[in-house]
């Protein structure tokens, strides 16, 4: 007999250009107040930087709000105040306009994101598991390298 897992089904994937539009509205939007708490502000900065990353796989390399956004992004948040939430909402428009060139069109000539298609038999380790793995190596070797007596 067959189990299935309830939510074993794949999802369908949420459009990229919505998903930033959903941030945006919530820094930019009339009834939305800018967050208080600078984690919040971080939080923020955060998904904006993420739906960049995502956007800029369905623009044009070169387009310039995909260009202004990717700069305005690499930024450091600012530990001021009102700097800090300036940032934000900067940070917001920029990927605003992104959102806007995703949606009118400004697609890379017939190529869609890639996706990197496991065999349905083969073991595929998480990335934390390899992280994991390489600390422990590196650790054992600084260990052994400690132990070993100087002449």
């Amino acid at each position: 007999m067959e189990q299935r897992h309830v939510g074993a089904g794949r999802l369908p994937e949420r459009d990229p250009a919505a998903a930033a539009a959903e941030t945006v509205e919530l820094v930019l939007g009339d009834d939305s107040p800018l967050p208080d708490r600078p984690g919040d502000v971080e939080a923020l900065v955060h998904r904006l930087r993420g739906h960049i990353l995502q956007l800029g796989v369905v623009v044009p390399p070169r387009e310039p709000a995909l260009v202004h956004a990717q700069q305005l992004g690499s930024r450091c948040v600012p530990e001021a105040h009102v700097a800090s939430r300036v940032y934000l909402v900067k940070l917001a428009e920029a990927t605003k306009e992104l959102v806007s060139a995703a949606q009118t069109g400004c697609r890379v000539s017939g190529t869609e994101q890639p996706t990197v298609r496991v065999p349905a038999g083969r073991w595929r380790p998480q990335i934390n598991l390899v992280r994991g793995a390489v600390f422990t190596a590196a650790l054992v070797l600084v260990v052994v390298a400690a132990s070993v007596p100087r002449t």
